[in-house]
């Protein structure tokens, strides 16, 4: 496989990110899970994930009969307690998974909105969320992919200036 953006601690390899126009699709490989990439305030939200021990985007499978839209939506709520509609489709991240290397994307939605409203309470999956800046450490390891992707997906279409949000 041609040479990636970036490759995890486990090995995993983010090939590709393709900005896409709402509606857009991919058809070279499968499309499995949304993941949400939303700022407010030159922060990014993340999520530390109980089982992967990890703090990364907030996202997961998309759901049989489910659109990617309504998978980010979905998970964005299950994982943080959020409502949130006004995502707008950043683009399509290729990775590279497993050992097999199995070809797979992930539709990446971006948002730049003030938060409203969240109590955050630890669930299953889900121990703890952040806004975070980048530079802060945070206690425990960050998916590098999943930050890399919050960058890439950042752009003047999903955050505007002036909204409050930057």
């Amino acid at each position: 496989m041609s040479e990636s953006l970036a490759i995890d601690h486990e090995g995993n390899a983010l090939v590709a990110f393709h900005r896409a126009a709402e509606g857009g699709s991919v058809d070279d490989a499968p499309l499995t899970a949304s993941l949400v990439a939303w700022w407010h305030n030159e922060r990014l939200l993340l999520v530390f994930d109980r089982q992967r021990q990890q703090w990364e985007l907030p996202g997961g499978m998309i759901d049989p009969g489910e659109t990617p839209r309504q998978a980010a939506v979905r998970e964005l709520r299950e994982e943080t307690g959020y409502e949130l509609e006004q995502l707008a489709l950043a683009g399509h991240a290729r990775f590279a998974l497993g050992p097999e290397r199995r070809s797979e994307y992930a539709a990446v939605f971006g948002a730049c909105a003030v938060p409203h409203g969240r109590d955050f309470t630890p669930n299953e999956e889900i121990i703890a969320v952040c806004w975070w800046d980048g530079v802060q450490p945070l206690s425990g390891r960050v998916q590098i992919l999943d930050v890399l992707l919050g960058q890439l997906s950042r752009s003047s279409s999903t955050c505007p200036t002036g909204d409050g949000g930057r």
